[in-house]
């Protein structure tokens, strides 16, 4: 029988070689971004009991808005309230936990004795994390014109997603802000909502820009003349909000803003709410940190199954991903999405070190038992010669 120090030394190098396998950190899973995306995933890898953190800067971009709206159980709920909720009913998942301030820095941390990978995040005020798996629910930010009036109006009568806004301002006089080549798909957007739509290109109605019109709608004058949509190329100097559709609703739920446009020559006119199509860019600077591969200025998730990103172990979702479309219940679908796919990428892991462990088992057993076998052998043929010597 082999020695007790004997077994004791096989499996602790067993647990040893097992731990290698799978990296020991801090967190099975860091989710860095506070928002609906975030949440859906925080509350999918809770249910699975996976140790997870969400860090949350406190920046979201519909926090201006007033009300989430096309959301199925949460129609009219305020953003803020929206988390609130969420937050409380994940706590409940003891396997959660949340942060309220913002990650500065991810890094990949390669450890080649253990043949395995992990992540390092460094928050605000320097205290480190380690991870497994990286998910990034970091969103946009709109690039909103630097004219007086119009951000402090964003998410009250001025909006970009008809879905999210149009509805509660149906029937009343549009404006659409932005350049020449987006006028007709607001348009195509909007038309069931209003009929009485004024363009506001600002300066930008010009040759090029016809160009670049009619090559994505050839016959884009006629589709306007039949909606009856009006072109104002006047160069804007500042938006008025005259009345506030917080304190102007009815019982249906619309909202009765009323804004005045100024116009650099010096003349006005009136809309009740604004569509915009303004750029957008990366909330974060990790995205680029990171190495990540982008399209059009979001995280590229469309070759990658799952909301996975081209690097190993770093998932995207929300608005900052490529998948097209940014609204709450895409939020929610892909924070969901990446959370199944995570926890499945980890349990596989995790049954191939299994596999691993039970091999690694059975070989040096196998090998330890001939060399116990063989030394035994010996010394019973060593007592044999002896006692035939005598």
């Amino acid at each position: 029988m082999a020695p007790k120090s004997l077994l004791y030394t096989l499996f602790s190098t067993l647990s040893v070689a097992l731990a290698a396998s799978i990296p020991q950190t801090d967190y099975d899973v860091i989710v860095v971004g506070g928002g609906p995306a975030g949440l859906s995933t925080l509350s999918s890898l809770g249910r699975m009991r996976r140790r997870t953190v969400m860090f949350d800067s406190g920046e979201y971009r519909n926090a201006p808005t007033r009300e989430m709206h096309d959301v199925i159980g949460n129609d009219g709920t305020p953003p803020a309230q929206f988390r609130a909720l969420a937050r409380q009913q994940i706590s409940k998942y003891n396997s959660t936990s949340v942060l309220d301030i913002k990650i500065d820095s991810i890094t990949p941390i390669e450890d080649t004795a253990a043949n395995t990978s992990y992540f390092r995040a460094i928050d605000a005020n320097g205290t480190q994390y380690t991870s497994r798996k990286v998910v990034l629910g970091t969103g946009l930010v709109d690039l909103i014109p630097d004219v007086p009036g119009l951000r402090e109006a964003w998410g009250k009568g001025i909006w970009w997603c008809p879905w999210c806004d149009g509805y509660e301002h149906r029937d009343e006089s549009l404006g659409i802000l932005g350049g020449l080549p987006d006028v007709v798909g607001s348009v195509l957007e909007t038309h069931t909502l209003y009929s009485d739509i004024i363009a506001f290109t600002n300066g930008t109605y010009t040759p090029a820009n016809e160009v670049t019109l009619a090559a994505k709608y050839p016959n884009w004058q006629k589709q306007l003349e039949a909606w009856d949509v009006r072109i104002d190329n006047r160069s804007i100097a500042s938006i008025e909000r005259v009345q506030n559709g917080d304190d102007h609703r009815d019982e249906t739920g619309r909202q009765f803003d009323i804004f005045r446009v100024h116009f650099t020559d010096g003349s006005t006119v009136e809309r009740n709410t604004f569509i915009t199509n303004y750029p957008t860019a990366q909330r974060s600077t990790l995205p680029d940190e990171l190495s990540l591969v982008m399209v059009d200025d979001k995280i590229d998730t469309t070759d990658y199954t799952g909301m996975r990103t081209s690097a190993p172990g770093v998932y995207a979702v929300g608005d900052c991903n490529s998948d097209g479309s940014t609204n709450v219940p895409h939020a929610m679908f892909s924070g969901k999405r990446a959370g199944v796919y995570v926890h499945v990428e980890m349990s596989r892991e995790e049954s191939n070190a299994a596999i691993s462990k039970r091999d690694f088992n059975r070989r040096t057993l196998e090998k330890q038992t001939e060399r116990m076998v063989g030394n035994e052998m010996e010394k019973l043929w060593k007592r044999v010669l002896d006692m035939h010597r005598e």
